[in-house]
């Protein structure tokens, strides 16, 4: 049931926007208030505002204490431009409509990131195991989704600290002459091969479309379309476009690794990653995760679990948002 009134400065409103759907709720304190979580597509509106004007249809207008919005795109300053999104958010904009006093706008990296320690029981499936890093070790989220992108996060003495990242636009990585192939192929689009281009829900679609071409049998299928022919085991195609894609996904994900040395562990993210998760160890995913030559032992070191819980980011805010106000 909808909480149409409440005291003023009582909850905090928060919002995740993503490439396709935006997630709103409201939190009070660190905890999300369940049964206010609704989700909206972006394609029914033109604007983050127009989200906002629903979802207070939907459960009334409060008086919130502190917002929190985060973007699958950079944020500089303020304002943030969206990836794969013509829409446009600025923080002193989202002060005056929620009438907040905390504010803050954040990549939705840095929201997941903020997620770790604070989800419920059973929200992670292990796929790698790996030792405990101890309270202190960096972290390491992995999306991937309708884009992909990738953040450390460092647990400090003074608190937790998730630096922002576009990680999904650097250039994909070519260790063989297939991998060249698809580089070129996808290149097509963009005139540029990033990590996104192949690792994304297009992305699978882009690799399926690639095979096929290259086959001889040119096909155009939806993403959801290639993952229900992986997932049936009945579509040799779209079976072999899930293990290139298992496949760059661990290599990407070893070469972050190495990077940022996560020994508390690694965490995939995004609706791609849980459609994912069940098969991903069977399609090669681990296998490419520890074949770093003479470092492959030295990979054993980073747990990898995948979340599976769809409000990930919005846990992640109300926490972040909770901290701010404890300064």
């Amino acid at each position: 049931m909808p909480i149409l009134s409440s005291p003023a400065n009582r909850f905090s409103l928060i919002a995740d926007i993503g490439g396709t759907n935006t997630r709103i709720a409201l939190a009070e304190g660190p905890k999300l208030v369940e049964s206010t979580i609704r989700r909206y597509r972006n394609a029914d509106h033109g604007s983050f505002g127009e989200v906002l004007e629903a979802f207070f249809a939907d459960e009334g207008r409060h008086d919130c204490i502190a917002a929190g919005v985060a973007v699958a795109g950079p944020v500089r300053d303020g304002k943030a431009a969206m990836t794969n999104l013509d829409w446009k958010l600025d923080r002193d904009v989202i002060r005056v409509t929620t009438q907040a006093e905390t504010v803050t706008l954040l990549n939705d990296m840095q929201a997941q990131g903020h997620s770790l320690g604070h989800l419920h029981a059973g929200a992670l499936r292990p796929l790698l195991s790996g030792p405990d890093g101890g309270p202190h070790a960096a972290q390491l989220v992995v999306n991937v989704g309708t884009g992909f992108n990738a953040s450390p996060v460092y647990n400090t003495e003074t608190g937790r600290y998730v630096p922002p990242s576009e990680a999904g636009h650097v250039s994909l990585p070519v260790r063989s002459e297939a991998d060249l192939a698809l580089a070129r192929f996808v290149e097509e689009v963009h005139g540029f091969p990033a990590v996104e281009d192949v690792l994304s829900g297009r992305g699978l679609a882009a690799i399926d479309a690639w095979l096929s071409r290259d086959a001889g049998e040119p096909r155009s299928l939806s993403p959801a379309q290639v993952m229900a022919g992986i997932q049936s085991g009945e579509d040799a195609r779209a079976r072999a476009a899930g293990e290139v894609f298992a496949r760059i996904l661990g290599a990407v994900t070893g070469d972050l690794a190495l990077m940022h040395l996560p020994f508390g562990g690694i965490c995939l993210v995004g609706g791609v990653a849980r459609h994912f998760a069940p098969l991903l160890v069977e399609l090669g995913f681990a296998d490419a995760f520890l074949d770093k030559g003479r470092f492959a032992g030295f990979m054993k070191n980073f747990r990898i679990d995948a979340v599976e819980d769809d409000y990930a980011a919005l846990i992640g805010i109300a926490a972040h948002l909770d901290a701010l106000r404890q300064l």
